[in-house]
């Protein structure tokens, strides 16, 4: 890579921006960000970035406004350093979810962290598997949005495709399953879901026949776990000899870890867009897939002004 290109990292997710440096052959940028006693952050450059074409890895998960504002102020750090351009590699995108008005009186917190990041300075924004890919229109700069299907497909077709079926734990997730269902040439099944309240959700019936097959859940994160495992439970009394999941972000909160240890699920493979806890990572059920090749040669493609769109699939 030319050394017109720097890439830093906040503290959010270390080990994927090094994963990341390390597939480009670029070393991490040096920074500094820590914190004061009173909990502000502080942020300073250790490189000259004046011209240079600069990319921030940094995924906006727990402790999410801690990871949120470590970005901004890297970014307004390279801002004021005169860097020509400024991409926010963002892994996982936080707020994700609330992406619309779903109640009176209620903000949109999606678009206000997209307005916030254009504010401090971002030309460019990398993300992967947002929650509602209208955040895309969000923004007023460039957004290429990546997607780990083709890291998910692979680690199926590892598994062994025969007699399985691609399962959606929702209906606003069949566009996602149904991705992955027509390139292996399986069946597809959807969960029936009532949600009571947020965070919460009482999976109800299969809408498709698993009865006899290897059922593999798809979902783009997994939060609390109780839709993954209620699903998982619903589709082996519905007849599943096997239950696996797959899912892009691992946010795991709460009970998450101990609903999926409980749970039916034989093996749930994620990404490494957020890094799991101690705990996570000595679970035998959990399997770790990493997407630093796949934003790599995103930065690659982006700084050398080539099309991304191959990626987009």
């Amino acid at each position: 890579m030319p050394n017109d290109i720097v890439v830093f990292s906040g503290n959010s997710n270390k080990a994927l921006a090094l994963e990341i440096c390390e597939a480009l052959w670029q070393p991490l940028g040096k920074a500094q960000v820590r914190r004061f006693s009173d909990g502000e952050i502080f942020i300073e450059l250790g490189e000259n970035v004046r011209g240079r074409d600069t990319f921030v890895i940094q995924s906006t998960c727990s402790p999410v406004n801690d990871n949120i504002m470590e970005l901004l102020l890297i970014i307004d750090a390279l801002k004021r350093a005169s860097a020509r351009r400024i991409t926010a590699v963002i892994p996982y995108y936080g707020y994700a979810r609330q992406d619309r008005k779903a109640a009176p009186r209620v903000p949109i917190s999606a678009k206000l962290v997209a307005d916030l990041l254009t504010a401090s300075g971002t030309t460019r924004v990398l993300a992967m598997d947002l929650h509602a890919g209208q955040i895309q229109g969000f923004f007023n700069i460039p957004v290429d949005h990546l997607f780990a299907a083709p890291i998910l497909l692979q680690h199926i077709k590892s598994l062994g495709t025969e007699n399985i079926i691609l399962v959606s734990p929702d209906a606003g997730g069949v566009e996602r399953t149904r991705y992955l269902a027509k390139r292996l040439e399986a069946p597809l099944a959807i969960v029936d879901k009532r949600r009571d309240a947020p965070g919460e959700a009482k999976a109800m019936n299969i809408i498709g026949d698993v009865k006899g097959k290897r059922a593999l859940i798809v979902d783009d994160m997994v939060d609390t776990a109780g839709t993954l495992a209620q699903a998982a439970k619903v589709i082996v009394e519905k007849g599943a000899t096997e239950v696996m999941a797959l899912a892009t972000h691992p946010v795991f909160s709460g009970e998450a870890l101990r609903k999926i240890e409980e749970s039916p699920l034989s093996q749930i493979a994620v990404t490494n867009s957020i890094p799991l806890s101690p705990a996570g990572r000595e679970m035998a059920k959990i399997k770790v897939l990493s997407v630093a090749k796949l934003l790599s040669e995103a930065i690659r493609r982006i700084h050398q002004e080539d099309s991304i769109s191959s990626l987009f699939v």
